[in-house]
Parts: structure tokens; sequence; C-alpha cells
């Protein structure tokens, strides 16, 4: 499938799930759908999907002054998912750590 890049482990988005425990952040593909992150998400983790919000990202511009001059670079733009599991179901990122 490939449609979840990586699991969001931030503080941000752990404050996020502390204060509602079936919320979770994914950084996804920026050409998914609502739909294939769901349907990715259940099965991966075998869990019952109740809606999904998605956000795009655009990349930031940075520079930074250096001996050799000034060095310009771009971030990666990228699509972040937010995932509201049923009650009761929850996903543990830190399992097979």
């Amino acid at each position: 499938m490939g449609i979840i890049i990586k699991p969001l482990v931030t503080e941000k988005m752990t404050a996020i799930t502390d204060k509602f425990n079936n919320r979770f952040g994914f950084i996804v593909r920026p050409d998914a759908n609502k739909l294939q992150i769901k349907a990715e998400v259940e099965a991966l983790y075998n869990v019952s999907v109740v809606s999904v919000n998605t956000m795009n990202y655009d990349g930031k511009s940075k520079s930074r002054y250096t001996r050799a001059g000034v060095i310009s670079g771009r971030r990666n733009a990228y699509k972040k998912a937010i995932v509201t599991l049923k009650e009761g179901d929850t996903i543990d990122f830190y399992s097979n750590i």
C-alpha cells in the first residue's frame, strides 16, 4: 500500500492524544485521499476508524549564513492526517521498542 509514511510523535500530537484518547496523527503521501488513509490504518493497526481529517503543508524556505555565503534551501511539502478511532480502540506506537 504505502500510503502512510510515518506516525507523528511530536509534543503537539501527544497533547492532542492525551486530550482525546482516540486521535492519532500520521504523515501520509500528498496524493492520498481520506478513504485510502482510513483503509490503510484499519489494515495496519486492526482498529476501526471513525473519521479522517487531512492538512496539506507547504515547504518552508530556509537560509543560513556561512563563511561561503548564504545557503538557501527548502523543506519538503507534506500532508498530515489526524485519524479518529472508534471509542475504546487505541494504537500503541511504542510496543515494538
